[in-house]
């Protein structure tokens, strides 16, 4: 056996500690990793630290590496990057991405790992899941050259959508959020900002990233006639009411689901999820990403500190967990 890693649980909804665990021997074809840096998706995690993910969905929501079962105790998350400390040549001392939870030191199959690029500060690739998701959420929407986008929420999925967006040629790209201070992180992304009450309407695709009932509601009162609203938040076991009355079938609108366990449809012939993600590191090279990391805490603090990250701050977007 290795020595003891140190791992965050879940103990019960609400409150988490840090565990000592005993890492098993690797095997043939395995990696061991030491953690530099970790990410808590807010989004997701505050579900699961929360207790509120459903029954029905408690299979489907497994994190790869998940120990324990939902509600709790479990160990949970997928924004993990490290340095391969044993492992094949070409691997040893490269860092890498790897969908673990937050743990010191980890053994996992090399081919769960992904290379960062050299460009790419591995301090910066915490974002890589959740860019994942937006790739794979731009993919479902299907945006055409010149369309006028509006991404409602601009959490780090939100953001990261409409930065995405906005470098589709021609399109008008507007990021909408009740947050004002989120202007100027719309400002480091060269996406244009709005309030609720200053949104342009007639949109040709609406994103709905923000995780609210009232966000959806003004995805479907800023589409145009015939447009798509893709929804991206993921509610775990609340229930959201739709406006389906007034003028939504007159208007003929659709509301079309995104998430990230499968690749988008129109994609899934020739990409794999080892492709998408190469892509995805690929796009972390951009500088302006920084933005979206709102603060960072040292891994022994991380008991304390998620509470507070998960009562709902609006100004929390990806909180990055250092491991020293």
């Amino acid at each position: 056996m290795l020595e003891h890693a140190r791992a965050f649980w879940v103990i019960e909804p609400g409150r988490g500690e840090i565990k000592d665990e005993a890492l098993p021997a690797p095997g043939e074809g395995d990696i061991v990793v030491r953690t530099r840096f970790s990410g808590v998706s807010r989004g997701t995690e505050s579900l699961v630290f929360h207790g509120r993910v459903p029954e029905s969905e408690r299979a489907r929501m497994r994190a790869p590496f998940q120990a324990g079962e939902f509600p709790a105790p479990l160990k949970y998350g997928y924004c993990n990057v490290g340095v391969v400390e044993q492992g094949p040549d070409a691997m040893r001392g490269r860092d890498v991405f790897v969908l673990y939870p937050h743990q010191t030191r980890y053994v996992v199959p090399s081919t769960a790992a992904h290379l960062l690029p050299s460009d790419v500060p591995p301090a910066r690739a915490v974002l890589a899941a959740n860019l994942e998701t937006a790739v794979n959420g731009l993919w479902d929407a299907r945006p055409h050259v010149g369309d006028r986008i509006t991404v409602i929420g601009a959490g780090t999925v939100g953001c990261l959508v409409a930065w995405l967006a906005s470098r589709v040629s021609g399109c008008a790209v507007q990021l909408v959020d009740v947050n004002v201070r989120r202007a100027a992180i719309a400002n480091v992304l060269a996406v244009p900002f709005a309030r609720p009450d200053d949104a342009q309407g007639e949109a040709d695709l609406v994103i709905h990233a923000s995780g609210s009932a009232e966000g959806l509601s003004l995805a479907l009162r800023l589409a145009g006639d015939e447009a798509t609203i893709v929804e991206m938040s993921w509610h775990g076991d609340r229930e959201v009411p739709l406006e389906l009355g007034a003028a939504f079938h007159a208007r003929r609108l659709s509301i079309l689901s995104s998430q990230v366990g499968r690749i988008a449809p129109a994609q899934r012939a020739r990409w794999d999820y080892r492709r998408r993600m190469q892509l995805v590191l690929q796009l972390l090279r951009e500088p302006a990403l920084d933005a979206l990391i709102s603060g960072e805490s040292s891994f022994d603090t991380l008991p304390l500190v998620m509470p507070g990250l998960m009562a709902g701050s609006g100004d929390v977007l990806c909180h990055r967990i250092r491991y020293e």
